[in-house]
This record gives C-alpha cells, structure tokens and sequence, in this order.
C-alpha cells in the first residue's frame, strides 16, 4: 500500500481508505473486524466513518459504525497507527437541536463520536453536508476551537457544493481560522458532472485534497450487475437502478478490456482511475467481507495509462461539444 499526503498538509494516508457504513448494516458485527483487521493487515491506515452510520436500519439508532471502530482500536491497541476521520451533521437525538452544523450540536457531537470511538482526538473531522440554516461562520468557528483543543487535528468537509466550499475557505482565512483540507465528493467513472462541474475547479484552486466515496459506482464497476440479466438480491439494489443503461454497461464492457491485458478486474480498474486524477488522495472502498476489500486492495499502486485515461473520459464525458 502506498501513501499520499491528504491535500496541502504533511498528513500520510493510505492510498486506499476503508468506508465503514456498512458496519452493523449489510455487514455484521463479526464480519466487520475481519474487514478491519484485513485492512490494516495490507498496510491500510485510512478509516472513514460518520456518527449517524447506521441509523437507517433496523433497531439502529446512529454510532454503531463507530462504535465497532473503537471496539476494534481497543482491541487493536493501534490508535497510533491509524488516521481516523469521522462525520457530523445528521440527526443524532430528539429536539431541535439534534442535527445540523451549529455550535450547539457539534459541541454535544464530537464528545458522542469521542466516547464511541474510545479515543481523545480525531485526525478528520468532516462536515457530512452543509447546513443552509447555520451560518458557516458559526460552524468554522466552533471546529476551530475544536482543532485548539486537540479534539480534531485536521477539517474536511463533504458533498459541499462549489460556491458552498469557495465561502467556507474565504470566510476561514481572513479570520484566521483552520480550514477545511479536505473534500469528500461522491465521484467515480459514472458519477462525473456534478463534482467535476460545480466542485472541482475550486478543489484545484484551493489545493484541497479529494477522497471520493462510492468510487465503484454502488456496486455497479465491479461487473456485480450484467446487461439483461435479473438484478442480484441486495439492499442497495435500488440506488443502482439509474445506472442500468447502455453507455455505462459499454463502460463496463471496455473495463473488463483493459483489466484482462493487466490481469485486473473491472473495479480495480475504475478505481485505478480515480488513483490516477489529481489532487486524489485515498478513494473510500466499503467492503462486506474480507474477499470483496481484497479485490478493492488488488488496485494498490495501479496507476491508468494516457491512452487508457483518454478513452475512459471519453466514454463517461459529460461536457457538451
């Protein structure tokens, strides 16, 4: 496993970080330290997680990803060793004040985060999305103190919009604030317009380093769902369903290609696709078990040729000749 530095700090993570929203949802308790201990086996050090992973499913009520992670560094007794990144901004408790990016919930939820993960500091804290009824000022401020206190070492955000991202740089630096380092965008070879459209061009103005989540596209780049076949059984199934069309199976299709000459598969191949943008510090792979993350980690050091890059983005183009 190689490393990069995240953005424009001297912080090192692992070229490949491990999502965690699985956790107690498509993957049991069990299963999800054998991920974990995988990961951090093949030289990982990148974790990804937020507080409100899982709570959508069943008798869940938000922390239980993060709570497994601290379980596991406990166990582990590897805190050292990792770069931990978790999320806030989802509803968390009853009342007006349960979700959102103000002073008042933010103070209450890094101590919640803290406890679950069994640690005294995060290395990434990430606004999860904006919060249109707080001031951004408000929110800089507070993960300021945040970073003066220890609690966090370094800011990112995600699913920030451009102009969203451009004032939350613009407000920090002339006041002298920690700014966010990091963005963590939905990207992948068949979601392209809407972060490399509206986002990146401030990305690359700013220096910001890009750690892209779903970068297998839900599923869909690992060759899981075939042209005219039934849809397998799967929790995610829905979310996929927009992408079932020709232009992205013919993607898949040239994948395959391109994999077969590199004895590669489809998914290692379009994560070797984002390895090879710019400014792309460590793609968010999720793993169900142990044999899925191995396939994610076969992309380790696996960089695209011009050529191969070239007809990629000409297949999944978005721009309008």
């Amino acid at each position: 496993m190689e490393f990069r530095y995240l953005g424009h700090t001297g912080l090192q993570i692992s070229e490949l970080g491990l999502g965690t929203m699985q956790f107690k949802w498509t993957t049991d308790e069990a299963t999800s330290y054998q991920v974990l201990d995988a990961f951090f086996e093949a030289g990982g050090n990148f974790i990804d997680t937020a507080d409100i992973y899982s709570k959508w499913w069943g008798a869940n009520t938000g922390g239980e990803a993060e709570t497994v992670i601290g379980n596991w560094l406990k166990r582990k007794g590897n805190r050292h060793a990792i770069v931990l990144a978790t999320k806030v901004r989802g509803r968390m408790w009853d009342g007006p004040n349960g979700e959102g990016l103000s002073r008042a919930h933010i103070l209450r939820a890094v101590e919640d985060s803290l406890r679950r993960l069994q640690t005294d500091y995060v290395d990434l804290y990430q606004t999860h999305w904006p919060d249109d009824h707080t001031p951004i000022e408000e929110t800089l401020r507070v993960l300021d103190d945040l970073v003066r206190q220890g609690k966090a070492r370094y800011l990112g955000c995600s699913n920030y919009n451009g102009w969203q991202l451009m004032e939350a740089v613009l407000k920090a630096r002339p006041a002298g604030l920690s700014e966010y380092i990091s963005i963590q965008p939905h990207w992948s070879l068949v979601e392209r317009e809407n972060f490399e459209k509206n986002v990146l061009p401030v990305v690359k103005k700013f220096g910001l380093g890009i750690i892209p989540y779903s970068p297998l596209g839900r599923g869909f780049l690992t060759g899981k769902y075939r042209r005219g076949q039934p849809l397998p059984e799967s929790k995610r199934t829905g979310s996929v369903q927009k992408l079932l069309n020709d232009k992205n199976f013919d993607l898949l299709d040239q994948l395959e290609e391109f994999g077969r000459a590199r004895g590669k598969t489809p998914g290692q191949m379009a994560l070797a696709w984002l390895l090879t943008q710019d400014l792309v510090a460590s793609p968010i792979i999720g793993a169900n078990t142990v044999e899925q993350l191995n396939d994610s980690l076969g992309a380790a050091g696996l960089k695209l040729s011009e050529a191969e890059m070239r007809v990629l983005g000409e297949m999944t183009k978005w721009e309008k000749e």
